[in-house]
Formats: C-alpha cells, structure tokens, sequence
C-alpha cells in the first residue's frame, strides 16, 4: 500500500498544493491591477531617488526603475512576495518530508513496507520538485493573464524563465530544509535553522554591494534575481548554482538519513 512514497505524498499535498496555487494567481492579479495607475505617476522615479541606497538594496533589491513592467512586477513581485511564498512552501515540504513524518509517527509505516532508506528521501524530494514546478506554473500563468490584461506587453517567455528561477530558488532552500531534517529529526529545528539562512541570504544578496566584507555573490539570492532574468532571461550559471545546490542538499539528506538511529 504504501510502496510508491512519491504517489501518496502528491495525494496527500493535492488540495493544499491547489490553494496555494490560487493564492500565488491572485496575489499576482492583484498586484497586476495597480500598474495602469503607477504607470501614468508622474516623477515617482524622481522621488525614489531620495531614498538612502542602503534601503532601496533592502527591500527592493536595488531597482530604481519603478515605471517600466519589468521594474515594476520585480519591486513589486520577484524581489520580495514570490520568493518568500516559494520558500513558505518549500520550507514546509522538506522539513516535513522526513522529519515531519517522524514526529508524526507515521515513518515507521513507510519504512515497515519494502522501502529503502534512500527510495523514501528520493521520491519525496521528487514530489517537493512536483509540487514547486506545479507553484511555478501558476505563477508564469498569473503573471502571463494579469500582464496581457493590463497591456504590459511582457513576453511570455521572459516571465517563464523568471518563473524558473524562482522555482529553483525554492528546490534549494527546500532540499536544504529536507537535508537538516533528516539528520536531526525535528521539523520545528529544520524549519527555524533553514528559515535563518533564508533571511541571512536575503540581506547578504542585498547589502553586499554596499558592505564592506559581504560578498552577494555567496547568497543562493544572488543567483536567483543577480542576472534579472525577466528583464535579460536566465543565466545558465546561475541556474547551475542552483540546480548544484539542491543536488548537494539532496546528497546530504540521503547520507545522514541512511546513517542516523530513528527515534521510531
């Protein structure tokens, strides 16, 4: 019955999968709706201009541009909301993937049937990948029928790849939240470690330009939004960082998995 791990994790995670979705769409739409309105604003660049540089790199990543669609659905979107949502909901896969079973009480059952250690990491590493591509499509179609209604004249294929990047953004801090859960077997520890170095990486991403000593180019941010891929698409290195990061994640979480006593 409980044989094919990644089946039944994609069942169990349907319907809260298919809210999230939702979310991502009309938070996308709703934040679409205000660009006719900023569009026409006059000298709104002009007053930006007065905000001390270190909090434009803050909390809008550095943009001045705030007019353009590109500028605008960055401040408003990509710098800030999507990766946070990407990794709420990356966050909350991989630490309870393994761990969140433990302390269920519900691994046992997965590991009574013929499973191995290793098959169990990987297929729910499988579905967490599922189930943030499936958050990235809602995100490009949302993005894609908001801007198309509003006449932002973006391409779809742009809002594809910065749809990818956020995606991936979200596998790696998800992988890395899945790796800590199965060496310490404790979703609230996975949850608070990974959400430490989410926010660590944020601020490094966005003061290292302007801090002596900080190097952005060390934060997975960096290679998530560093080459602006809705404006100029993805960077293949970047994507490679990335993609990296989550394999070496993964190589961790089935290391220590396989290698730790559960507490079951």
């Amino acid at each position: 019955m409980l044989r094919n791990v990644l089946l039944k994790t994609l069942r169990d995670q349907r319907w809260s999968l298919l809210w999230w979705c939702v979310g991502m769409m009309t938070l996308v739409g709703v934040t679409v709706a205000f660009y006719p309105s900023i569009r026409g604003a006059e000298g709104l660049d002009e007053l930006l201009e007065e905000i001390p540089e270190a909090l434009m790199r803050a909390f809008a990543g550095g943009i001045t541009d705030f007019i353009s669609p590109e500028g605008f659905l960055n401040s408003q979107l990509f710098i800030v909301m999507v990766p946070f949502l990407f990794l709420v909901f990356a966050l909350s896969a991989g630490s309870g993937a393994i761990a969140g079973e433990e302390e269920r009480g519900t691994l046992d059952l997965l590991l009574s049937s013929p499973v191995k250690r290793w098959r169990v990491v990987a297929e729910k590493f499988v579905a967490m990948t599922v189930g943030i591509t499936v958050l990235g499509l809602a995100l490009w179609l949302g993005t894609a029928v908001s801007a198309e209604a509003v006449g932002m004249g973006l391409s779809l294929g742009r809002i594809a790849e910065a749809s990818v990047s956020a995606a991936l953004l979200g596998l790696a801090f998800g992988a890395i939240a899945m790796a800590v859960g199965c060496a310490l077997g404790k979703r609230g520890q996975s949850i608070g470690i990974t959400g430490a170095l989410c926010v660590a990486a944020y601020f490094l991403n966005a003061l290292g330009p302007i801090v002596n000593g900080l190097n952005e180019r060390l934060s997975p941010f960096f290679y998530y939004i560093g080459a602006d891929p809705l404006t100029n698409g993805l960077d293949p290195l970047h994507v490679g960082v990335l993609i990296g990061l989550s394999v070496a994640a993964l190589a961790v979480a089935l290391i220590t998995f396989e290698r730790r006593d559960l507490a079951i």
